[in-house]
Parts: C-alpha cells; sequence; structure tokens
C-alpha cells in the first residue's frame, strides 16, 4: 500500500484555495502510484481557525469545497489516471442537539463521494490550545478499508495518550488509540497540526515509534507546515513501519507530498538538522515569511540599533522576504555611538537591505520642551528614556503606514519577560518576530548563522558588543538586570518550567536575581497583554499560551511576603 501524507501550507479561512492546494497535491501523489492520501488536520480551511469555527456558515462552507473537491478528483479523464481515496481534515456539523456544533473531523474523499470517518476523540486545552471551546468530542476513532488495508484514523491529540510512553503524566483518562487497536487495523494514520517548538520533533518521533512497536502496525503521521498568526508548523510529516523503524519523513518547514509504502519499507527519509540553532532560523524565517505575505503584506520596516536583537531580526527578514523588501531604519540619538551607525550600516551592507537615517535629537528636544512645565521640579529619569523610545516607535510606524510595509519589532524574550521594553515605543508594531527567543539563543543563532555557506552575514562585533539600550550615557543593560547567562536560566525555570521562588532559590540563584527577576516578570504582564503577536519556538511562549492576570496582586506563602501591583511604565 502507497500512502501519501499531504504536507500542505494551508491558509486559515481560505477554504477554496486550501481546497485547491489539496487537489493539486493529490493530483502529484497520484502520478506517483499512491492509493491513499492523508492531508493534515484541519487542512480545508486551516489550523487554528480559531473563532471562524463559531461563523454559523463555516463548517457548510468547508463540506461545500470538500463536495467539490471529490467531484473533481472524480473527473479523471484529463489526467489520464483514478485518482486514489483521500483523507482530508475539517470541520464537520455535529448533527446533535447537545454539544458544541462542530466535530474535528476526518472525512474520507472517493468515488465522488465525502464522507465522515472519524471525530478526534481528545481535544486539548492547555498551551495555545483551545479545543473544547469549538469542538464536540467524538466517541471514538474511525476505520476505513483502502487498498484491502484496513485504516485507523486518528487525528493529532488522539495518539498523544499512550500510558506506556507518558508514565509520568496524562491529560486524558483514555487512549483512543488503544481502543482502536481492540478491533482489527492494519495501519494507524493520523492527521495533525501540531505546532512546533524546539526539540518537539525528536519526542514525537520517538512516540509514534512507540505506538508502533506496541500495536505491531505501521503509523503514518501526516503534519502541517507553515506559519499561522503566532504559531509555526515543522511540517516533518512520518511513516513508521509496524518495527518502529523509520522510512519516510518529509521536509522541514516546506511543503512536501511524503510518499511510502509502510509495508515495503520503502519511502525517502529527508535529513534533519537537530541543532536548535538551525531549527529556530527555519522557523522564524518560515513564520515572519507567512505571517507578513498571509497578512497582505509583501515588504516590511525595522529599526536598526547597532545591537544583536535588530542584526538577527533584519538578517531573518532579508531571508524571508527578499532583501530587496527590506527597510532598516536609523535613528541615532545623542547617546548613540558612532559604532552603532557604522555597524548597522555594515549590517545593511552585507544583507543586501536598503536603509534610511533620521536622527531624532530634535524630537526629542521638543517632546522634552512640551513637557518642561509639567515635569517642573521632577528630575530626569526612565520617563526620557522612554521618549527616545517612543520617537522611534512614531517614527517607524509613519514609515509603515506610508509605504504599506508591516513593522516588525525587534525586542527578544528576556526583555519581554521582564519589561525591558517600552510600551508605545520598541514594542511598537505588526509583528514580533524575535519574541519567544531568550538573549542567550540570539546570540547563538547569529553565531551559527555566520557558519553556514556564505559570508558573515552579521558583522562579529555587533555580536561581540556589550547590549546596551543606549538611551543614556555608557548605559549597559547589566545594570538593570542580572547578566543574560543567569537571567534567562531563571526565566526559563520560571517561565516555562512554572518554578517557584523557593524552587529557584533551591536550585542555587542568588536570592536577590530570583527576587528582582519575578518581581519585574510580575509587574510586566500588562506590557506583554499589548504587545504584537510573536512566533512561538518554545514550549512557552507570551502568547495565546500565556494567559495570565493582569490587575493581580501575587502574595504567596512561599513568596517575600510583599503584594505586588501591576505597574505601568
Amino acid at each position: 500500500m502507497r500512502i501519501a501524507l499531504l504536507q500542505c501550507n494551508p491558509v486559515v479561512g481560505d477554504v477554496v484555495g486550501n481546497a485547491r492546494r489539496i487537489r493539486e497535491a493529490v493530483l502529484r501523489a497520484a502520478h506517483d502510484g499512491a492509493d491513499l492520501c492523508v492531508t493534515p488536520e484541519l487542512a480545508i480551511c486551516g489550523y487554528p481557525p480559531r473563532d471562524l469555527l463559531l461563523r454559523e456558515n463555516f463548517a457548510q462552507a468547508c463540506w461545500i469545497a470538500l463536495e467539490e473537491l471529490a467531484r473533481q478528483l472524480a473527473d479523471t479523464g484529463e489526467n489520464g489516471f483514478a485518482a486514489p481515496a483521500v483523507l482530508v481534515g475539517t470541520p464537520v456539523r455535529n448533527p446533535h442537539p447537545v454539544g458544541n456544533p462542530v466535530h474535528n473531523s476526518a472525512v474520507l474523499l472517493e468515488g465522488g463521494s465525502v464522507t465522515v470517518v472519524s471525530h478526534k476523540t481528545l481535544l486539548p486545552t492547555y498551551d495555545v490550545f483551545d479545543e473544547r471551546r469549538y469542538f464536540e468530542p467524538g466517541k471514538g476513532c474511525g476505520r476505513v478499508v483502502v487498498a484491502g488495508k484496513r485504516v485507523g484514523v486518528t487525528i493529532c491529540e488522539d495518539v498523544w495518550n499512550d500510558k506506556h510512553f507518558w508514565k509520568s503524566h496524562r491529560y486524558y483518562d483514555t487512549d483512543p488509540v488503544a481502543d482502536l487497536m481492540d478491533g482489527e487495523v492494519d495501519i494507524l494514520v493520523n492527521l495533525s497540526a501540531s505546532p512546533f517548538s524546539l526539540g518537539k520533533q525528536s519526542v514525537r518521533e520517538r512516540m509514534l515509534a512507540s505506538l508502533a512497536v506496541r500495536h505491531g502496525v505501521p503509523v503514518a503521521y501526516a503534519n502541517q507546515v507553515g506559519g499561522n498568526d503566532d504559531l509555526v508548523f515543522a511540517g516533518k510529516s512520518v511513516v513508521f513501519d509496524a518495527a518502529g523503524k523509520l522510512v519516510a519523513r518529509g521536509q522541514g518547514f516546506s511543503e512536501d507530498v511524503v510518499l511510502a509504502d509502510p509495508f515495503a519499507g520503502t519511502g525517502t527519509v529527508q535529513a534533519d538538522d537537530p541543532a536548535p540553532e538551525a531549527q529556530a532560523w527555519q522557523a522564524l524565517v518560515l513564520g515572519t515569511r507567512d505571517y507578513v505575505r498571509k497578512c497582505g503584506f509583501s515588504s516590511v520596516v525595522l529599526g536598526l540599533s547597532g545591537g544583536i536583537d535588530s542584526a538577527l531580526t533584519a538578517a531573518i527578514a532579508a531571508e524571508a522576504l527578499g532583501p530587496e523588501n527590506v527597510l532598516g531604519v536609523l535613528m541615532p540619538s545623542p547617546f548613540s555611538s558612532r559604532g552603532s551607525v557604522d555597524d548597522s550600516l555594515e549590517l545593511a551592507s552585507r544583507l543586501g537591505i536598503r536603509t534610511r537615517t533620521i536622527p531624532i535629537e530634535p524630537m526629542m528636544h521638543a517632546f522634552e520642551d512640551a513637557l518642561a512645565p509639567v515635569f517642573q521640579g521632577r528630575a530626569r529619569d526612565v520617563t526620557e528614556e522612554n521618549i527616545q523610545s517612543r520617537v522611534r516607535g512614531n517614527l517607524l510606524m509613519a514609515i509603515s503606514n506610508k509605504l504599506g510595509a508591516m513593522l516588525l519589532t525587534t525586542g527578544n524574550k528576556s526583555e519581554l519577560s521582564v519589561g525591558y521594553c517600552t510600551i508605545y515605543g520598541d514594542m511598537a508594531g505588526g509583528l514580533a518576530v524575535i519574541s519567544d527567543v531568550p538573549k542567550t539563543l540570539v546570540w547563538s543563532i547569529s553565531r551559527w548563522l555566520n557558519t553556514q555557506e556564505g559570508s558573515e552575514r552579521i558583522p562579529q562585533v555587533i555580536i561581540d558588543k556589550v547590549p546596551s539600550a543606549e538611551l543614556r550615557p555608557d548605559q549597559k543593560d547589566s545594570d538593570s538586570l542580572p547578566e543574560y547567562d543567569v537571567l534567562d536560566a531563571i526565566l526559563k525555570a520560571h517561565v516555562e518550567g512554572r518554578q517557584c521562588r523557593a524552587s529557584l532559590l533551591a536550585a542555587g540563584f542568588a536570592v536577590q536575581d530570583v527576587e528582582r527577576v519575578l518581581h519585574l516578570v510580575r509587574i510586566s504582564e500588562f506590557k506583554r497583554r499589548q504587545a504584537p503577536p510573536g512566533l512561538k519556538i518554545t514550549d512557552t511562549a507570551f502568547g495565546t499560551g500565556w494567559r495570565m492576570p493582569v490587575a493581580a496582586r501575587v502574595n504567596l506563602p512561599e513568596d517575600t511576603g510583599q503584594a505586588e501591583d501591576a505597574g505601568q511604565a
């Protein structure tokens, strides 16, 4: 049995366009002799469709598109060969009056007809997922016979609850795969839209291989690819034989049709560089490209400060969209070093992007003169520093408006965690490209990038530079924050690991660092709530999967006993 995994990059809501993409992939697979094609989860509408699912005609529009697709595939006269059976992910109306109005389903397109095969049983509600808001769970996975083989059909989360693999914690009492295997099944397929995060692919492959071995059947897993809002999908669809051997893997971060015969053990395994720097770079490039283009833009603008964050963001943008579609704006102040200006221009030259330079000193004076009567008798403080950032934000937004170019923000995860950023200033923009990239990883990716084929893209002087916001004389980030290796280690444990003060102290972090960082994380929530969408690449990002209150007073028994108010700076 030759199975083709249609690793598609859908546009959320573009039902007609997504049907066309599926059709093209099916015809390609048919030409290569596929017996069964499998799309990713909700491929007809794109994942995640979120509240589009609440529109009364959305599921019906998807069904109409599938019926038309089935008719087109049944008419094979112009192609000279019969189209294979196709399992497609789609929302399907719930016919019962009780429960949510739609199911997350897999349907079979064969012989011009559309047949519902399976409804997703396990509906995740953790991290970025909120599927119980929309979907009614199925009662069990379905089966279908194709090319003489009994195919068990599961959807994404349905395969993620094997008690033998997840021994420490499971989210659900039931295991749909185990229940499915109580019947007669020759092969297990899974339609998936599993978001990318660093290190996840290796876990996924071990889990799927374990399922194949445990149940003694091949496993085929079709994953979505592309960027949709804050989520990036890496593709890398896989097929395992009944012994748990990997016989096929699709390309990473690119559309693909993955053809394999798991019963004969034939297929192509695409190489996959597991280095976190390589994975993060590819995810950020794909996520930026898709977010900008799917939002209807073709070019971007960003501020170039001479620092490592704006340098990496510019390199990502140039790779994603082409250097001719990237404009870097230099906005030096009296506190900007000559080196920062020169370094930005050298970076732009290496990347091949255009630049504009707009000194901001006259605007700084204009703001300060206008505010002088209000500020009379008060000393200079961070307020004047924030004015510089907000001047720059206004200039960049004006350029974005006038040129029709999306503004990219350049702040990293470390800064966003502790509020070391200016709301309505450097946080202004349409996409926060590296907002889920810790500062230490920013450096690592930049060093890795310079080792790849071609010339050194980021000048070494930028990588080696002591981090500074350059908003006052001789300013360094370490004046306000712990050194970044310490800060990032605390943040990873606290933000991603959810570790509390006591656990951090037990791990050996200095009490003053822990209390300072936890205080800053708590009072910066209001800023993160107003930040632009950012591309998720870690297990926990400040986006749809982070749901902390803003107006909160955190005063737990294990804490210092000091209640914290939400700050407004």
